[in-house]
């Protein structure tokens, strides 16, 4: 018998839904709520659920809640990634049969049907339901966000999604795949659903008797048990995941299984009884504590489980800062010196040491592991550059790289010790002690070793600024007459700084034999390959060709834009003329050409290593434009043939005809861009600049690095890869990546995340787009990246 109702589980469940919906509808077309003003949602016919507004920070969210209870219990969300909207927004169920949100920013359609619509109701199952005359042709259970309710099913191929938390219900750090193969597994957002990421999981039994699964679901059904229900050919397999204790007869009783903020999968109960406050029981939770689950803190930090508690703390390993202190579970990065290339010889001023902490767990993969004595292993890290952690547990030493991952402190094993490693220059020794592993009468010598060096640094530094401030002072004298010049020209703002060269033409037009070899054609100058006389320097002359209102414009706003700036990625201004008609800007010259050279017309493509690093210095350039200068200086035409790379493979930012400059959280004039395809969204409706449109184009460009492809090309053999984004995303969904690089050996990890950060910056919403200082903390891997990486991609 109790066989006999394991198999009519699926078939009850379906009869409880299709009961539910026959109930009357109580919502018709062209019915409005409004966030601010009754009526501001729907609420079913027992009053336990509403539909509607809810509040959010400072607007107003979507969503259906348990609107019998004090506080508001979410259960599902619409638009997770959009912002919140204004009082002055509106939902319209419209004469059409259209579920839309409307704003003065835009319109949201949340639910429309091909089949014809009559009504719509809220459901006291909790399940917002739209009608036609025969059926239900809408409902919210087919599209779950972090909460299953009594009836609802999430079926294979779909996922519970956490919100950030419980009052902040954007796409959190979690999701819960029901896969295909018929395992219910949790995994942090960050990673691809593979094993290794995994954190819990509810494994189909006798799998090997079994076979292949048709399909499978997750359910709750109305006594509050929780079932895996699979299925066949043969037949079915239904699997009790968890079992509410609750049981009452004069109650009225609510089950919810949500996937909470802090990644466990907790199967709640709310008692209702007469007027009362319901009461909340937790039934189950699929982990005894946070730190079980995989990124409840962020890279580089480490979790603690309080003492008799379930919950957990976050901390920075030594030497790392919190990047967000008010959300430390956002993880931590380096706060301290460090050398970017492994055994570069300017390390004289860097001195190493390990810091030990007994009980840490280190997550993810060792790149060693090997049989030694702990002193050896400490060595062995402290030796090797690229070691920045070692754990050590019964002999075993294990090396890991950065960032650090699902790192725990676990006070009852006694068998685990890490030794983490952070650096220290001559800088930040004065004035502190600073910690290093050794006896007392090493430690006493180096001090005394170090603070010789520092006096005769200091010696030597005040000797060389006095040096520095005679040859400035006579280099100012000789060149008095040309800024003075320079100052009375029309182009140039009488407050604005250069400490630039001014050249004659002729010294130019000798320099460059008369203009003669064009290294690269723009829409108002050309650029011509010249070696100046003195010093035998080879240098880029950029002539503005073409006159006119624009072409002096951009003249202007590129003198002025990198006349101020000075960065590695930057390319750097040398100098300028001039004279009459004749506007020239003296550049240093880039070896290697462009980006776009690079990438798109060599006949050997650049290594995975050197795509990773051009990236990176690109996104630190724009760093410095948008945040590290004193203007910030949006760039407005980043294009990978505006990147140039110098002999050491070092990119530089070029052409700034197009910049903007704004303060900070300014927003700039209406811009008209040229390029369509780094152009971002919101400027093909004349909206206003931000920074994010800079954003924007890296994110295009990046998505070129990865796959050495411009990012529209009718060159290709499906239709899906002509527009790059679009067929980047499409790789992403469907789990196979290594398309996009063929048959290169790439690192995996870093392929995903750079993919990840590429689509995230290309996000149609530009508030939704992360800013460069967040891009370059996340290639770095010193950030996660938001699950909204790979949803409403444009």
């Amino acid at each position: 018998m109790a066989t006999f109702m394991f198999l009519m589980l699926p078939m009850l469940f379906a009869a409880v839904e299709v009961g539910a919906q026959k109930q009357p509808s109580n919502i018709t077309l062209g019915s409005i709520i409004y966030p601010n003003r009754n009526p501001s949602s729907w609420l079913s016919s027992s009053g336990h659920f509403a539909f509607g507004f809810y509040s959010k920070g400072d607007g107003f969210q979507v969503g259906i809640w348990l609107a019998s209870t004090s506080e508001k219990t979410v259960v599902w969300i619409a638009g997770r990634g959009d912002p919140p909207v204004h009082s002055d927004g509106y939902l319209e169920f419209t004469k059409e049969g259209k579920l839309i949100l409307w704003s003065k920013q835009n319109m949201k359609v949340i639910a429309e049907s091909p089949k014809p619509v009559t009504s719509a109701s809220m459901l006291d199952s909790g399940n917002f339901v739209i009608y036609n005359k025969i059926d239900a042709v809408w409902e919210s259970f087919d599209y779950p966000t972090d909460t299953l309710l009594v009836g609802q099913r999430l079926i294979s191929g779909h996922s519970l999604v956490s919100s950030v938390s419980e009052i902040d219900h954007s796409v959190g750090r979690f999701y819960l795949s029901m896969q295909a193969d018929g395992n219910l597994v949790a995994y942090p957002t960050n990673y691809i659903n593979r094993p290794e990421a995994s954190y819990w999981a509810f494994m189909l039994q006798s799998r090997g008797e079994f076979g292949d699964v048709d399909s499978v679901f997750v359910s709750l059904t109305p006594r509050g048990q929780l079932f895996r229900n699979a299925s066949n050919g043969f037949g079915f397999q239904v699997n009790e995941i968890a079992n509410s204790s609750t049981r009452t007869t004069n109650k009225t009783v609510i089950y919810r299984a949500t996937l909470d903020p802090d990644g466990i999968f907790r199967l709640y109960t709310h008692s209702f009884e007469g007027k009362d406050e319901p009461s909340l029981e937790i039934n189950w939770s699929s982990l005894q504590n946070q730190c079980q689950a995989s990124g409840f803190c962020g890279v580089n930090s480490y979790c603690t489980a309080r003492n008799g508690s379930s919950t957990g703390a976050c901390s920075c390993l030594p030497g790392f800062l919190y990047v967000n202190h008010e959300m430390k579970f956002q993880g931590c990065y380096r706060g301290f010196v460090y050398e970017e290339s492994c055994g570069s010889s300017d390390s004289t001023l860097l001195t190493y040491n390990l810091t030990m902490i007994q009980h840490l767990k280190l997550g993810g993969y060792p790149f060693s592991q090997v049989s030694i004595v702990e002193q050896d292993c400490r060595k062995s890290c402290l030796e090797d550059c690229t070691c920045w952690a070692a754990q050590y547990v019964n002999g075993v030493c294990s090396k890991f790289k950065l960032p650090l991952i699902y790192s725990t402190l676990d006070p009852t094993d006694q068998s685990v010790k890490a030794f983490v490693k952070q650096s220290y220059n001559i800088s930040q020794i004065a004035g502190h002690t600073v910690p290093h592993p050794g006896k007392a009468g090493n430690r006493n010598k180096s001090r005394k070793e170090l603070i010789l060096i520092l006096s005769l640094a200091l010696g030597s530094v005040a000797f060389l600024l006095t040096v520095v401030a005679i040859c400035s002072y006579l280099f100012y004298r000789s060149s008095d007459r040309q800024y003075r010049k320079l100052l009375e020209n029309p182009y140039l703002g009488p407050n604005e700084e250069f400490t630039l060269r001014s050249f004659s033409y002729s010294e130019l037009e000798k320099a460059t034999e008369h203009f003669k070899e064009e290294i690269r054609h723009g829409s108002f100058g050309n650029l011509y390959k010249g070696i100046l006389s003195e010093g035998n320097r080879t240098i880029a002359v950029k002539r503005l060709e073409k006159m006119g209102d624009e072409g002096e414009r951009e003249f202007k706003a590129e003198m002025t834009a990198i006349g101020q700036a000075r960065h590695k990625n930057l390319v750097n201004l040398l100098g300028f003329c001039l004279e009459g008609s004749e506007k020239i800007l003296v550049y240093e010259y880039t070896s290697n050409g462009s980006l776009a050279d690079i990438l798109f017309n060599s006949e050997t493509s650049p290594s995975w290593e050197q795509r990773m690093r051009l990236a990176l210095d690109i996104s630190r350039g724009i760093l410095y434009l948008h945040e590290e200068c004193e203007t910030c200086i949006i760039h407005c035409n980043i294009k990978a043939h505006n990147i140039l790379v110098d002999d050491l493979w070092t990119a530089k930012i070029s052409d700034f005809g197009l910049a903007k400059f704004l303060v900070p959280n300014q927003v700039g004039s209406q811009l008209q861009l040229k390029t369509r395809g780094y152009l971002a969204p919101e400027l093909q409706n004349s909206a206003l600049i931000s920074d994010k449109v800079d954003v924007y184009s890296y994110g295009v460009m990046l998505l070129e690095i990865i796959c050495c492809r411009s990012n529209m090309d009718v060159n290709v053999s499906t239709e899906d890869e002509i527009f790059l984004p679009t067929w980047v995303h499409k790789c992403f969904v469907e789990n196979d990546l290594k398309k996009l690089v063929g048959d290169e050996e790439v690192d995996v990890k870093s392929l995903e995340r750079m993919v990840k950060v590429g689509l995230l910056c290309i996000h149609d919403n530009p508030d939704l787009r992360p800013s460069m200082r967040n891009v370059v903390l996340m290639l770095e891997g010193i950030m996660d990246i938001p699950f909204l990486a790979y949803t409403n991609i444009v």
